[in-house]
Formats: structure tokens, C-alpha cells, sequence
């Protein structure tokens, strides 16, 4: 069937393996939060820590891996290191995650146009 298909692409395996392990990274609720707080500016960890209801030191934990997975990166001024979220990619994942999440909360069909439904959640 899908051969019978012009436009068919599959990603190849590395793809498919970057992608499982970013997934698997924003699937613990204090990252989503430390991640979310990000996209909104730069951050410290105690600063995060406060806004995601979390240890200082479980915050830096996520960090680490978040860092490693080039989802966020930071910047150290003298002692402090301030983090931010790594690109524009990082947004749009989390944004249609939580997107997502809201209408199957509220079990709102899904739009035609995802695009304008992510910048009405936005509002």
C-alpha cells in the first residue's frame, strides 16, 4: 500500500533513535516545567527549581540530561550557570505536546490547521 505512494518517506534508523531518546527525555513532568519555564528566558537552576516545585539539586539532574540531549544548553557568568532552551524545535515539540494533552483532556476534536490552534493555546 504505501509504496503506491509518491510522496512516501521514512526517516532512517538515527532519526527515528534521536527522536525515541527526546521523547523519552520529556517524559518526566518536573522536565516539561524546567523546559516550559525556558522557552520563556534564561533561567537559573534555583530559579527553575522554585517554578517547578522541585530540589535544586533534582533540577540540575534534569538539566544535565536535558543538556547532554541538546535540549537546552547553558551559560556560566563567574559561579552561576544561567540555562535556556536549546532552539526553536524545542518550542514547537512542547507546545504541541501540551497542545495535545489539553484537547484530549477536554476531549476537543482535532483542528484542520494545528499551526493557528498552537498560537490560539498560546493566548
Amino acid at each position: 500500500m504505501h509504496t503506491a505512494l509518491s510522496e512516501f518517506d521514512m526517516p532512517n534508523d538515527e532519526q527515528v533513535h534521536l527522536a525515541a531518546e527526546s521523547f523519552r527525555l520529556l517524559a518526566d513532568p518536573t522536565r516539561i516545567k524546567v523546559l516550559w519555564a525556558l522557552l520563556q528566558g534564561e533561567s537559573s537552576v534555583a530559579c527553575l527549581a522554585e517554578l517547578a516545585g522541585a530540589a535544586p539539586t533534582a533540577v540540575s539532574q534534569h538539566l544535565a540530561k536535558l543538556r547532554l540531549a541538546g535540549l537546552v544548553k547553558g551559560r556560566r557568568e563567574g559561579t552561576f550557570v544561567y540555562y535556556s532552551a536549546a532552539n526553536d524545535h524545542v518550542k514547537s515539540l512542547l507546545a504541541q505536546a501540551l497542545f495535545h494533552a489539553d484537547h484530549v483532556d477536554r476531549d476537543i476534536p482535532p483542528a484542520d490547521n494545528a499551526e493557528q490552534e498552537v498560537a490560539h493555546h498560546k493566548r
